[in-house]
């Protein structure tokens, strides 16, 4: 007997034991718990951990299964994503959602449009999560009603075939709700905060977590120049609350992200502690830039002295009162961050890059995991790259050190539109086609995520109905740009009252009311021109 049934004669008898419950109809009742599979979003960040690890696992053996996700910023965007995931691939296998601290930042404040500087309210995060998690439970229940409704109909029609069909379909529905890569900045606030802070978002559905080393009152996007960075110490304190607050929280085997952004970071506010030579705390230190102090009478009033390899070394300060690191020490500073962080409880890395480079960030894991062999990344495929040059110049550098002849082209103006058609470009879209697979087979990339794409896609297909409705084409353009294709491109969202819910709830009001029921699904609703 399929579970379907199972779970109807589970209900007969509940409502059989209680004489009052005779208008409770048990197929009604079991319906309505499919639709509502979590319960809390303990249930989601439980459920999604597991899928997590069991994915960590599956690229270790095999590094063709990485895992994708784009980012959003509402819930109705993460809904539709997983919604044409599993319409155009059949399930949600490897893909997850990103949730972006810069489009929270930049779309989700109260006090409006933010820069990437962790100013929004912390409470925003876990508020996106719950959301997110809320509008991807609507699309199970919303797919769940469309089997229901077509099974009621085969029954109608007396199809047992089509009937026996639709309940495996049930039996074996696939849920729209997957992991969320959520991001803590840099963890707003000290230790503590960020323990508050990850117990919210964890409750909220979250199993993966993703820090950074910057400070928190002096973040910056890990894109833009003035990053500062924490002593690994200050940084692991961070992984240790978040962990903590998985461990309370009963989610065993939540993910967490250590990401460094000391490759473009060149300044640090404060000196690490050391207790001895070589600790983690001199290791730090001993890539702070600074002089040589001969004698004791070249120490001026507020000089601040550290010993770097045996020598008294008067650390360059900035008149913020920060410090520099030595010029070119970036690679080996993501090493030891990326080493210690999962050595010391992260369970994945991201290193924040200035291009999408295969060479450059293979050779900074190979380093890693000469410590630490399992070492795993995720990557952010961020739009803040211009993918376009970025690619056509790493062909253009290839060919030139292949001996191809490159003078027709000016490797500084690549993004010209004139060179859209050559050669080059073509092969620069087929690397940028190929660069996520290529990336995690030879430089440890279990996650490629894209940050901020519905900013942009929400930008530009604005501006395309902009430009059309407000111009000569009128009407038109909505029709023939949006509608037309919502229909012909099979989009759900073309029954805009059945997405939200509509009818969900006539069937509720029939259960509830039975022939009283005063549904909005009739002859006159224009849902039905559709």
């Amino acid at each position: 007997m399929s579970q379907y049934k199972q779970d109807i004669d589970k209900i007969s008898s509940l409502v059989a034991s209680n004489k009052t419950w005779h208008k409770v109809d048990p197929e009604s009742a079991v319906r309505m718990r499919l639709q509502n599979r979590f319960n809390t979003g303990l249930d989601i960040a439980r459920y999604t951990a597991g899928i997590m690890r069991q994915d960590m696992a599956d690229y270790d053996k095999d590094t063709s299964q990485y895992t994708q996700s784009l980012g959003c910023w509402h819930g109705f965007i993460g809904q539709q994503k997983m919604i044409s995931i599993k319409k155009h691939f059949g399930n949600t296998k490897k893909r997850y959602l990103y949730l972006s601290g810069w489009m929270v930042a930049a779309l989700r404040s109260e006090f409006g449009p933010l820069p990437d500087q962790s100013m929004h309210e912390k409470t925003s995060v876990p508020s996106l999560i719950e959301e997110l998690y809320t509008f991807l439970k609507q699309a199970d229940a919303w797919e769940l009603n469309h089997l229901f409704r077509s099974l009621d109909e085969a029954r109608e029609k007396g199809d047992s075939k089509a009937e026996a069909e639709i309940i495996d379909k049930i039996d074996n529905f696939e849920t729209h709700v997957v992991p969320i890569i959520a991001d803590i900045d840099a963890g707003f606030g000290n230790p503590e905060a960020t323990y508050l802070l990850a117990k919210k978002m964890i409750e909220a559905g979250a199993c993966c977590i993703q820090i950074e080393n910057q400070v928190s009152d002096e973040k910056q996007c890990g894109h833009q120049d003035g990053k500062v960075t924490v002593p690994h110490a200050d940084f692991l304190a961070k992984i240790n609350a978040v962990r903590y607050a998985f461990l309370e929280l009963g989610v065993d085997d939540g993910v967490i992200v250590a990401r460094t952004d000391s490759l473009g970071a060149g300044l640090t506010q404060k000196i690490a502690m050391t207790n001895e030579p070589g600790d983690l705390g001199d290791q730090y230190n001993s890539f702070i830039d600074g002089e040589e102090i001969a004698k004791p009478e070249d120490v001026n009033n507020g000089d601040v002295v550290i010993k770097q390899e045996g020598k008294l070394i008067r650390p360059k300060r900035l008149a913020s009162g920060l410090f520099e690191f030595k010029k070119g020490s970036g690679f080996d500073r993501v090493v030891l961050d990326c080493i210690t962080s999962l050595q010391n409880g992260a369970d994945l890395l991201w290193i924040e890059t200035e291009k999408p480079h295969v060479g450059q960030i293979a050779e900074m894991v190979d380093a890693i995991r000469k410590e630490v062999p399992d070492a795993k990344l995720v990557y952010n495929n961020s739009p803040s790259f211009n993918w376009t040059l970025n690619f056509r110049q790493q062909v253009y550098d290839a060919w030139k050190e292949e001996g191809k002849d490159v003078s027709q082209y000016d490797r500084a103006a690549l993004m010209d539109e004139k060179y859209d058609s050559t050669e080059l470009a073509k092969v620069a879209d087929e690397w940028t086609r190929d660069f996520q697979a290529k990336a995690s087979r030879e430089a440890g990339i279990f996650h490629h995520l894209i940050t901020l794409p519905t900013y942009h896609t929400a930008a530009l297909s604005t501006d395309n109905l902009a430009k059309g409705y407000f111009g000569e084409e009128g009407m038109l353009a909505y029709v023939a740009g949006v509608q037309r294709r919502e229909i012909r491109e099979g989009i759900a969202t073309v029954k805009h009252q059945d997405m939200a819910g509509s009818n969900i709830g006539d069937d509720h009001k029939e259960y509830f009311s039975g022939d009283a029921a005063l549904k909005a699904g009739g002859k006159d609703n224009t849902m039905n021109q559709f």
